[in-house]
């Protein structure tokens, strides 16, 4: 599985960006999809993650009401809308396939996208 992350950039603060993820490989769509991000000198913490089916999510409290993960399972890409974006949002953007929606165990990961929040 192949996976390949976009539409990271700059913008201000109360803005807003869509990062996509399209996987590839014969069994991409079988796994559950998320995001995650590194913020400067943090470790990578858990952002968001969709089953594979798309009828169960999971964020992380800190984005929770401002992200919004989806799939489209005829064009295997995950999405991530990201609404309200706050300079703490500012991070290297990973998405991941993993087991479940909980991402506890990740099998995949794709290449990062930055996203940069001005205040």
């Amino acid at each position: 599985v192949q996976l390949q992350a976009s539409g990271g950039g700059l913008v201000q603060a109360g803005g807003f960006l869509r990062l996509s993820c399209a996987a590839s490989g014969r069994t991409s769509s079988s796994y559950a999809m998320g995001w995650f991000r590194q913020p400067p000198g943090k470790e990578r913490q858990f952002v968001a993650a969709i089953s594979w089916s798309g009828g169960s999510t999971y964020y992380a409290d800190s984005v929770k009401g401002r992200f919004t993960i989806s799939r489209d399972k005829a064009k295997n890409t995950v999405y991530l809308q990201m609404n309200s974006l706050k300079p703490e949002d500012t991070a290297v953007y990973y998405c991941a396939a993993g087991l479940d929606v909980t991402m506890r165990t990740t099998r995949y990961w794709g290449q990062g996208t930055q996203v940069t929040v001005s205040s």
